[in-house]
C-alpha cells in the first residue's frame, strides 16, 4: 500500500491511502490519527501493517475523498476526488496539502554507503577518512534528529546561517517496524552543511542536525510494494531561477550494506523506537561549486515512491 497524510482545512491531519489512480481513500480514524500510530498499533496487535490496513479500510468505509469545487483550484478533476496532485502543494492551512508520510521520533542516517561517495569526499580531506569507512566492517550511523526538524514535501529545507556550502544528499529510506523489520520506504533528502564536516570530522552534529535538515516524501510505501529495494532508480533536480542547475543519479544496487546490516548497527545496544527513519546514504554528490542557495527547489525521485520536492531557505 501506498500511505501519505494529509492536511484538511478545518479537519487537521488525516491518513489515506493512495489508490492506482492516485485517489485518496481516507482511513483516518481514533485509532489510527497517523501513519505512526497505525505502525505502533500493527505491532500491539502483532499482525502485518498490510493486514491492519484492510481491516481498517473496512471498518471506516471511506470512499475517495471528494472535495467542493473552488473556483481557483485550476488542476480539480471534473469528478470532484481529491487526487495526490492536488496535495502537492506548497502548505497552507487552509488548503489540502500533503505532510510528512510519518511523524517519526527519530531519523538516523548512513554514510559512506556508496563509493562514488567515499571517492568524491575523499578528495576534499587529506585524512581518506570516508575510504576507510566505506571499506570498514562498521558502518557509519549518525542521528538526524526528529520530526520538528523534518520537512514534508514542498516545504522548506534550510540552510544553516554559518554555512556557505550546504548541499542536498538524496537518499532511500526505510522506516522501521516491529524488531527490526523494515515496514516501508520513503525518499530522504539529507541537508548537510557539508563545509562544516569537512573543516572537522568532530562538527558532524552541526553539519547534520539543524532546522530543515531533513526532508521526507511524498509517500510511506509498505516494503511490499517494492520487489528489490537494491534495484531503484534514485534521480535529483536542483533548479534555480526555474533551470536546471544539477541534475545526477544512481542506481541502489550500488549501495554497499545490506539494510538488516544496517539495522543491526544501528539497534546494537541502542533502543531504538517503531517508526524510527532510516536513511541508507547518497550516491549522488553535487559538485562543490554548486552548493544550495535561498531559491532553489530540489527534486528527488525514486522508482516506485514518487518525487519528493522542497524548496530551499536561508536561516
Amino acid at each position: 500500500m501506498r500511505l501519505i497524510q494529509f492536511h484538511l482545512p478545518n479537519l487537521g491531519r488525516r491518513v489515506g491511502i493512495v489508490t492506482r489512480d492516485d485517489e485518496i481513500i481516507d482511513v483516518t480514524s481514533e485509532e489510527s490519527p497517523g501513519v505512526l500510530e497505525i505502525l505502533e498499533l500493527a505491532n500491539r496487535e502483532s499482525i502485518s501493517i498490510g493486514v491492519l490496513l484492510a481491516d481498517i479500510q473496512e471498518r471506516v468505509s471511506n470512499p475517495p475523498l471528494s472535495i467542493p469545487p473552488h473556483p481557483h483550484r485550476a488542476a480539480e478533476p471534473r469528478d470532484g476526488k481529491l487526487k495526490l496532485e492536488l496535495l502537492n502543494v506548497p502548505p497552507d492551512l487552509n488548503k489540502p496539502h500533503l505532510l510528512l508520510p510519518l511523524h517519526p521520533p527519530e531519523v538516523w542516517g548512513c554514510g559512506v554507503t556508496y563509493k562514488r561517495s567515499a571517492d568524491m569526499r575523499d578528495e576534499d580531506s587529506e585524512q581518506g577518512i570516508y575510504s576507510r569507512v566505506y571499506n570498514a566492517n562498521r558502518p557509519e550511523i549518525f542521528y538526524k534528529g526528529t520530526s520538528p526538524r523534518c520537512a514534508g514535501p514542498n516545504d522548506f529545507i534550510c540552510i544553516r546561517s554559518d554555512s556557505k556550502l550546504t548541499a542536498t544528499e538524496p537518499e532511500l529510506a526505510y522506516i522501521l517496524g516491529a524488531d527490526g523489520e523494515v515496514a516501508g520506504y520513503t525518499i530522504c533528502n539529507d541537508v548537510s552543511a557539508w563545509d562544516l564536516e569537512r573543516e572537522n570530522p568532530l562538527y558532524l552534529p552541526q553539519s547534520k542536525v539543524f532546522h530543515g535538515c531533513c526532508a521526507l516524501g511524498p509517500m510511506f510505501v509498505t516494503a511490499s510494494e517494492i520487489d528489490n529495494p537494491y534495484k531503484l532508480d534514485v534521480k535529483c533536480i536542483v533548479l534555480r531561477n526555474d533551470k536546471t542547475l544539477y541534475e545526477g543519479d544512481v542506481n541502489t544496487s550500488q549501495i554497499n550494506w545490506r539494510f538488516e546490516e544496517l539495522t543491526e548497527f544501528l539497534c546494537r545496544d541502542n533502543p531504538v523506537p517503531i517508526g524510527t527513519v532510516v536513511s541508507t546514504g547518497t550516491g549522488i554528490i553535487v559538485p562543490n561549486h554548486l552548493p544550495l542557495a535561498a531559491g532553489d527547489i530540489v527534486q528527488i525521485e525514486i522508482s516506485g515512491l514518487g518525487t519528493l520536492s522542497n524548496p530551499v531557505r536561508q536561516l
